[in-house]
């Protein structure tokens, strides 16, 4: 989104608007995507980068990951270098082959068997103490993680 028309005092208003719109929007698990970026535009040197992302699809440390390989490709695109990103050792597929593989020949049903006779009997559903009400309308509101890039 191109805001460069916008007089200046107004540029970082409406981004703030819409960067607290575009983490209010919630995300449909059924259907995605679960990943949004916007791009604006408040000068021609000048973005910022609004990435949103449903917390199914990442955690603290994957984050950590992302936020520092964004930074390195940024800085290499700013000092005009091409930028080769470090290969992971392993790969989600690698260590779904080794999950499926120390699950094979019975192990997963052993487990199965042992948890449903440990469960037996159980209620099917637990009324648990929270550490604060849920709120009566559910919001969907996220966190913000600031980077600013030179």
């Amino acid at each position: 989104m191109d805001l460069q028309a916008l007089p200046l005092d107004a540029r970082e208003t409406v981004a703030v608007r819409l960067s607290a719109a575009e983490a209010q929007r919630p995300f449909d698990l059924s259907r995605g995507p679960l990943v949004r970026v916007v791009l604006l535009r408040l000068a021609p040197q000048a973005h910022l980068v609004l990435l949103n992302m449903h917390h199914i699809i990442t955690d603290g440390g994957s984050l950590g990951i992302l936020m520092k390989e964004l930074n390195s490709i940024m800085e290499a695109l700013r000092q005009g270098r091409s930028l080769e990103l470090t290969p992971l050792p392993i790969q989600y597929a690698d260590f779904a082959v080794w999950q499926r593989a120390s699950l094979a020949d019975g192990v997963l049903e052993v487990g199965l068997a042992y948890w449903k006779q440990q469960l037996a009997g159980t209620p099917e559903r637990l009324t648990l103490p929270t550490d604060r009400p849920r709120p009566p309308v559910q919001t969907f509101s996220g966190g913000i993680y600031e980077l600013t890039v030179s």
